[in-house]
């Protein structure tokens, strides 16, 4: 029996994609409708970035044309309706993490400035010679960077967490570093090229026994699982509209509000004051003092509908489609020989990396597209993750809700061809 909690043999049901009404999901997205080399678009670079359905589309064409305005600064109609708009999304993404305030959701461009806000306003004015910093040696290069930077600023130590062969954090380990020295702790939820679902509520919970907060990058996460900041306990939390079928530009930082108000902003602007002379500036209420500037409107906007068009979907029900996808594929690609699979964790979500023995990923990847499939090829920001394996690059497939069957055939098929090519 598959001991993956999340892909649990006896729990595979082939009706998920009916009790989704896969069908008509696929057709609230426009790009998945198109030709591309002569072939039907099959689309499996969600971890990149995910299509975007009809509404969150059109939800943007309405801003441009009805309510385009800036916010928060006019008290004409357009403005008054663009702020009204704006300010709504907050309350939308307040209940989608199940956060407590409203004034716990900061918008930024996405999960890499939310880290580097966190890194420059938490962590720049607290950490100095002899912290710690501990992440893991999975993390994207989004959360690994600003570490690095600040360690450059500050004097700390960056000291990461091994995982093991299959991509599993070493749990040892990370209790055996996580010490009197630890400040904070930075750690994917989701990996983007091993798939490896962390447990994050454990990682937490430990660290705040010796009362580390904890930022958790849930860029992976958020579209395939649903995510509940204050039964995690997490400190921060981060993720970008894009891979949740908004538009690209936009993420959320979620942080405890007595954290926000204890943080200086590391960008000044506009928006983020309520006063300024050239004595001295007052800062605005949370959660503006952080968001400098005239912010991406028809992102928020769009991350709205976006948020509104999961809403009446079953979180669950999406997570044991997707698991069901990636057993399905797993088990196919297991079946051709000459296939490395990278990343075999118990726990993992909507991610499948693999190599074939003597062919280059990006060659992978260029005779897929021939065929109409979409995938990624490259390190994926994880340089450290395919150091670990001895490689230059890997090629991935990435799942989303509005993938099917069919998907994971053709690419299957697309493979065979590939390996017709390269082993012939």
């Amino acid at each position: 029996m598959n001991s993956n909690p999340h892909m649990l043999e006896q729990n595979f049901r082939p009706d998920t994609e009916q009790a989704l009404d896969l069908q008509a999901l696929r057709a609230d997205f426009p790009a998945l409708h198109q030709e591309v080399r002569g072939h039907p678009l099959v689309y499996l670079d969600n971890g990149a970035t995910s299509q975007k359905p009809r509404s969150v589309i059109d939800a943007i064409r309405h801003y441009y044309e009805r309510d385009n305005s800036n916010v928060h600064r006019g008290v004409h109609t357009l403005s008054e309706r663009a702020t009204l708009a704006y300010e709504g999304v907050r309350k939308k993404v307040r209940n989608f993490f199940n956060a407590a305030s409203i004034r716990e959701i900061v918008f930024v461009r996405g999960t890499t400035e939310a880290i580097n806000l966190v890194a420059q306003s938490y962590g720049r004015p607290r950490f100095s010679t002899g912290d710690e910093i501990l992440i893991t040696e999975m993390e994207h290069h989004s959360n690994i960077v600003p570490w690095q930077l600040l360690c450059q600023q500050t004097g700390a130590t960056l000291k990461v967490v091994p995982f093991n062969e299959a991509g599993e954090l070493d749990l040892d380990a990370y209790h055996e570093l996580l010490g009197p020295r630890t400040r904070l702790v930075a750690v994917v939820h989701v990996s983007n090229s091993l798939g490896t679902v962390n447990p994050v509520a454990e990682l937490i919970a430990a660290a705040h026994q010796l009362d580390v907060p904890v930022l958790v990058d849930g860029a992976q996460a958020v579209a395939h699982r649903k995510v509940d900041v204050q039964a995690l306990d997490c400190d921060f939390y981060t993720c970008s509209g894009h891979k949740l079928f908004a538009p690209t530009g936009i993420g959320v930082l979620y942080a405890k509000e007595a954290l926000l108000a204890d943080m200086e902003p590391y960008q000044g602007g506009g928006d983020m004051i309520s006063r300024v002379s050239f004595e001295e500036t007052r800062y605005n209420d949370l959660p503006y003092k952080f968001e400098a500037g005239t912010p991406n409107i028809a992102g928020v906007i769009g991350l709205g509908a976006a948020l509104d068009y999961l809403e009446p979907l079953d979180m669950t029900a999406i997570g044991a489609h997707e698991d069901e996808l990636l057993h399905y594929a797993t088990t196919q690609l297991q079946a051709l020989p000459g296939i490395r699979l990278i990343g075999t964790a118990a726990a993992k979500a909507s991610i499948l990396s693999f190599c074939i023995e003597g062919v280059h990923p990006h060659d992978i990847s260029t005779i897929l597209d021939g065929e109409g499939i979409a995938i990624r090829a490259g390190h994926h920001c994880t340089m450290p993750v395919m150091t670990h394996y001895g490689l230059s690059a890997t090629a991935r497939a990435s799942f989303a809700l509005y993938n099917n069957r069919d998907d994971v055939d053709a690419l299957v098929a697309g493979i065979d061809k590939v390996k017709e090519i390269f082993q012939s």
